[in-house]
């Protein structure tokens, strides 16, 4: 399983990924400190090649979290069955919570830290994606 991590704090980077390694989280994890940097990864092979799991930041400089999703909001039927996307975000903003669940490619919104009933949570919805499918 393929997980990207997207924010710009590398404590954010180390602590989750060492939270997803603790428990025996499966597949490779690769951070991107920008929403922009995981996009030219992400677009050229997103036919082909895409990660199962995102987490995502809501605030980062440059290009937010909601701007990532706009600019994946084309490729919404291809990510559907593919690619969970987790808002990962230190936000308690009501409007960022509805506005999550309004997004089809949303799996859910996890306050930061990390922790091992959210990675269940991801876990249980991944496989789930891929029972429908």
């Amino acid at each position: 399983m393929e997980t990207f991590i997207i924010d710009d704090d590398n404590i954010i980077h180390f602590l989750t990924t060492h939270t997803l390694k603790a428990a025996n989280y499966p597949g490779n994890i690769t951070s991107f400190l920008s929403a922009r940097e995981a996009l030219k990864c992400l677009l050229p092979n997103i036919l082909v090649n895409v990660p199962q799991v995102i987490f995502l930041d809501l605030n980062m400089p440059e290009m937010n979290g909601w701007e990532f999703l706009a600019a994946l909001a084309p490729y919404k039927h291809q990510l559907l069955n593919q690619c969970r996307i987790y808002i990962l975000t230190s936000s308690l903003d009501m409007a960022d919570i509805a506005m999550s669940e309004e997004c089809e490619l949303v799996g859910g919104y996890i306050n930061k830290p990390l922790d091992q009933a959210s990675i269940k949570l991801v876990l249980d919805q991944v496989e789930n994606m891929y029972e429908k499918v």
